[in-house]
């Protein structure tokens, strides 16, 4: 395990390395970088790369919640525009229409955003309501591993 993959802490349902044994420090140098190459092409069954259900309904859920909300709003609003014109003869400016169902909409989109990365990704924590330090930990982890691939591209 490298210094940047032990410095990161790692997801609580993020498959576990195996650690070497004492043995390999014994080995010569070839056969301990062979032994690497190899543990990098380890491929991961679905079962260990898959978020655990409790996390994924969690993550269901908040996306539901900070999609679903702007989201129906923004078709309500449409629908009552639509109902004040016909039937009150008020006739609101079309630009005011859709710039409220864009910004309704927008925030439908970073909703689903947020609410997977609002979620606690910790089987056994909950996490808070709105969930702001989840995010911001979840945050920090995703731009941590976007960096270790750039790195290892470069």
């Amino acid at each position: 395990m490298s210094a940047e993959e032990s410095e990161r802490s790692k997801l609580p349902f993020e498959p576990k390395k195996r650690q070497k044994s004492p043995k390999s420090q014994n080995k010569p140098i070839i056969k301990q970088e062979a032994e690497k190459q190899v543990a990098q092409k380890r491929t991961y069954t679905k079962e260990e790369m898959a978020i655990p259900k409790v996390v994924s309904q969690r993550m269901i859920r908040r996306v539901a919640g900070f999609c679903g909300v702007p989201t129906f709003f923004g078709i309500a609003i449409l629908v009552a525009s639509y109902l004040l014109a016909v039937y009150a003869q008020i006739k609101l400016p079309a630009i005011a229409v859709l710039l409220v169902n864009m910004g309704l909409f927008g925030l439908g989109v970073i909703g689903i955003t947020y609410g997977v990365l609002s979620a606690s990704w910790d089987e056994e924590r909950v996490g808070g309501l709105v969930g702001l330090s989840e995010f911001s930990t979840n945050w920090a982890r995703m731009v941590e591993v976007w960096r270790e691939t750039r790195q290892k591209n470069v």
